[in-house]
């Protein structure tokens, strides 16, 4: 095992700071682009997150991967499933392609040795909480059997609550993993964005602490294992995602600064899913805007 990842000047990035990577190229060059921004971790979509198929994962781009792969430290590499997934949803296409496609997730993952894949948890599309709850946790059991013996984890994400999307509430998603067959295969990645949104209010230190204080005692801190910083463009409670710069949206800095002070977390990946100013250019290699952020986040510790 390596000293870990180090930054274009040489020096080793001795955390677990990190931003999600475009795979454009091969997966290997998303690990290429995060050493290259100064990540001590990375997030990837294994295929393209608008398709329900993808290109399958050639020998030698593995290989190239898991090589690279030994430059960051253990657990620090995850994916993102795709967004079109919905384990939510009733009998129908829909549901059977989006088990299908998570079992395709995990097998990407794991040829990977990825830590996880992060789930949006999925919609219950007007059937209501508790049914949706359901129909969750038999989609993650179906997906869970069809890999049995995996070492990759599913990562629900916490969510903002648009529409009828579930995991807004902790409690909901304890209710899914306590459906789940195999929860020692379920993992948490909580969302800064996403939780502001929800209605937590992690914006000053006594709402903070609150927050993580009910995580821990709905979910356990042991489930959380990665976590996505992102400031939000909407206000607090909006119940709307959508993600901006560290310290320059409605959250502020201070929740950030929280973050990178709880020594809950110190061993936590963490990564950015802020705005990309090169893919609105189409170029995938701009990480001008994770630099700064990465910078604004490890200038918040406390030395």
């Amino acid at each position: 095992m390596t000293a870990g990842a180090r930054d274009r000047a040489g020096s080793p990035i001795a955390d677990l700071l990190g931003a999600h990577m475009s795979i454009a190229g091969g997966v290997p060059r998303a690990l290429e682009r995060g050493l290259a921004a100064g990540c001590g971790a990375v997030q990837i979509f294994t295929k393209n997150n608008n398709r329900w198929d993808g290109k399958a994962i050639s020998e030698e781009d593995a290989r190239s991967f898991l090589a690279l792969a030994r430059e960051f430290p253990p657990g620090a590499l995850f994916s993102h499933s795709s967004y079109l997934i919905n384990l939510g949803a009733p009998r129908g296409e829909t549901r059977t392609r989006s088990i299908r496609a998570m079992v395709d997730e995990l097998e990407r993952a794991e040829r990977l040795a990825l830590l996880g894949v992060v789930l949006h948890p999925g919609s219950h599309v007007g059937a209501g909480v508790a049914t949706g709850i359901r129909r969750i946790a038999g989609g993650l059991n179906r997906a869970l059997r069809a890999t049995a013996g995996f070492e990759t984890l599913v990562l629900l994400e916490t969510t903002a609550g648009q529409g009828s999307n579930l995991g807004r509430r902790f409690e909901e998603i304890a209710r899914i993993i306590d459906r789940v067959r195999e929860p020692e295969r379920i993992g948490v990645c909580l969302d800064t964005c996403h939780v502001f949104a929800a209605g937590y209010p992690i914006q000053e230190r006594d709402g903070y602490e609150e927050t993580m204080d009910a995580f821990d005692r709905l979910i356990g801190l042991d489930r959380l294992k990665a976590l996505h910083l992102n400031d939000s463009k909407m206000p607090f409670g909006s119940r709307r995602d959508r993600h901006e710069h560290i310290g320059r949206g409605e959250m502020g800095i201070e929740p950030f600064r929280f973050v990178m002070n709880d020594a809950r977390l110190a061993r936590i990946p963490m990564v950015l899913e802020t705005p990309k100013d090169g893919k609105k250019r189409g170029v995938a290699d701009d990480h001008t805007q994770d630099r700064r952020n990465l910078a604004v986040l490890r200038g918040l510790r406390e030395r």
